[in-house]
């Protein structure tokens, strides 16, 4: 590698996103990188002209390992959709100029399936105009929904927090005897695919019962079936916790959380805001059996634990770095690094690399088979797939009692 590097991030953070960065910036560097430029908010901030020379803040091996537990996306992120190239050259215009004006030889994305679609958009319009940049996706998402990959970084730390908190609710729900019982409703991400939502049965061991009741949106929920399951679970138990997909849909496809209030907000993508699952159904639990109700959402709590992230997920997020930035510097683009398990038991995982456009806009959910078939928990086989990746503890770095995390680059600071 001669010249320079650009990276993004982009869509929703992970608690593993900046070790991905980290393990780009670092391998850049040692592949001979001049300068590894990051775009500020994105390709949205890049086409703003919006970019940083990351040597300025990870001037050291410690800036880099603070920087690898530094929560949110240290650069900044976007949901912007780039549009299709035909009909749309000045945009395409616009960001290859500015790569060549900074001599880029290296473009990295890394997010999820929106942010695969504008590396594949990005790598087929060079081609077109014979550019020399090689794109390539590091793979990054909590949802775990990328398709060709065993997994993706970001998930095992949001698993792990998820995990974690349910124990310690349920725990909690036990607290006092309420005369009626008490329903504790957990919302947790999850639109379309319940990675999330069915690493809460993780919490269950010999200390924790685990949720009473889980439910993904991979399976139509039926509210009057819910009804007299928590029904027969009050009259047997002091607590009854329920842990529900934030996208969990009846059977016509209206989302639970319309039921109560309508969603207004649409974000560039068109995927609708959703909000309220949890608050909804506490209240019919309440109104139906005059118990006790508690709605929780656990919303970006989720995704920025980071003094709770998952070793084996951070290691993992900083090879996914690494990956892009060696399979770049062969020569290779239009790819997205992908996550290979070679052995279950114990647990090995390599990485490799797919076409991108195999990927982009594709959607993998949770295997109809990994969930129970009452469609109200899911099998030992999801918690064989999901306990390694919850491993390890990567250890915060306290000062005056709290977590030290890399201080915000200044572009991000202040309304633009």
């Amino acid at each position: 590698m001669k010249r320079n590097v650009m990276v993004g991030q982009s869509g929703g953070p992970t608690a593993a996103i900046n070790a991905s960065l980290a393990g780009i910036y670092i391998t850049a560097k040692e592949c001979g990188a001049k300068t590894v430029y990051g775009m500020l908010n994105g390709i949205q901030g890049l086409l703003e002209g919006r970019y940083i020379d990351l040597s300025e803040h990870v001037k050291d091996d410690l800036d880099a390992e603070l920087l690898k537990r530094t929560p949110a996306s240290f650069l900044g992120s976007c949901r912007y959709k780039l549009p299709a190239a035909e009909g749309n050259e000045e945009v395409y215009e616009k960001v290859f100029a500015t790569l060549k004006e900074l001599d880029i030889e290296v473009f990295i994305y890394i997010g999820g399936n929106d942010s695969m679609d504008t590396i594949n958009k990005l790598s087929k319009y060079g081609q077109s105009v014979g550019s020399e940049i090689r794109f390539i996706g590091c793979p990054k998402t909590v949802d775990n929904d990328l398709a060709l990959t065993d997994h993706t970084p970001g998930y095992g730390s949001a698993a792990k927090y998820i995990a974690i908190s349910m124990k310690e609710l349920i725990r909690d729900s036990f607290t006092i005897d309420f005369k009626q019982g008490m329903c504790t409703i957990v919302e947790i991400m999850g639109r379309d695919a319940g990675w999330l939502t069915g690493a809460a049965a993780l919490s269950k061991d010999e200390d924790c019962d685990g949720p009473d009741l889980i439910y993904l949106p991979e399976v139509p929920f039926d509210i009057e079936s819910f009804r007299e399951k928590v029904k027969v679970l009050l009259a047997k138990k002091v607590s009854v916790v329920v842990a529900v997909s934030e996208g969990i849909h009846t059977a016509d496809g209206t989302y639970v959380c319309e039921l109560g209030n309508s969603v207004d907000f649409v974000d560039a993508f068109g995927h609708k805001q959703l909000s309220g699952t949890a608050s909804y159904l506490a209240g019919y639990i309440a109104n139906e059996f005059g118990c006790k109700t508690r709605a929780i959402e656990f919303s970006t709590l989720q995704r920025a634990g980071s003094h709770i992230a998952s070793l084996t997920d951070t290691n993992e997020g900083y090879a996914a770095g690494r990956a892009a930035i060696l399979a770049a510097d062969e020569g290779k683009t239009g790819l997205m690094v992908v996550f290979e398990r070679l052995s279950k038991h114990p647990y090995v995982c390599g990485t490799g690399l797919r076409d991108v456009d195999k990927i982009a806009n594709d959607e993998r959910v949770v295997p109809r088979e990994w969930i129970n078939e009452d469609g109200d928990y899911v099998t030992d086989e999801f918690l064989s797939y999901a306990k390694p990746l919850i491993r390890g503890e990567l250890v915060p770095i306290m000062v005056n009692g709290l977590p030290k995390h890399l201080n915000v680059p200044d572009g991000l600071r202040e309304r633009k």
